[in-house]
């Protein structure tokens, strides 16, 4: 890595994209699929993370994933994702989705979650990633809080580790 690639900016991550949601993409309820939702939260959480750094990436974790308003048919979501903290070659990415009446243009958050992932080499390595520069109020709040979430991922995989 490169003294000029040491570091980047949240924005250089940041990505998006928006879904129109059918009745096949939902369940009994009339509500979208969590799984459906995640896959789309899985994806774009990617995209940010190789846009960050600029090479392949594998979901290493997904953690807090928090459904707080159903997304129902005929609305539209907006998944949004960016990187908020990277360690070696480590990324923690935050993905927010929200719905938009596409009649009024009322939104609402509906889910929230963190996911790791660590980007390779082309041997399928670590490699190692540029820090994080946060700009927006939200992004430094995200980036102070984060080595606190990093901590619970290390113990929990510890645990995991010392009951097998």
């Amino acid at each position: 890595m490169t003294a000029e690639t040491s570091s980047k900016r949240t924005s250089e991550s940041r990505s998006t994209m928006m879904q129109l949601i059918f009745p096949l993409d939902t369940n009994y309820h009339g509500t979208m699929f969590g799984g459906k939702v995640m896959e789309y939260m899985d994806k774009i959480a990617a995209i940010a993370s190789m846009r960050h750094a600029r090479g392949p990436v594998v979901t290493a974790s997904t953690d807090s994933l928090d459904f707080v308003a159903p997304i129902k048919v005929g609305d539209m979501i907006d998944v949004e994702a960016f990187v908020t903290w990277t360690h070696k070659s480590s990324m923690e990415i935050y993905v927010k989705v929200q719905t938009e009446n596409v009649y009024t243009g009322g939104r609402k958050t509906a889910v929230t979650a963190f996911f790791t992932f660590v980007a390779l080499d082309e041997k399928g390595k670590p490699v190692r990633v540029p820090t994080i520069v946060p700009e927006t109020d939200e992004e430094k709040e995200l980036h102070a809080s984060a080595p606190g979430r990093y901590s619970l991922r290390m113990q929990r995989k510890q645990d995991r580790q010392k009951s097998n």
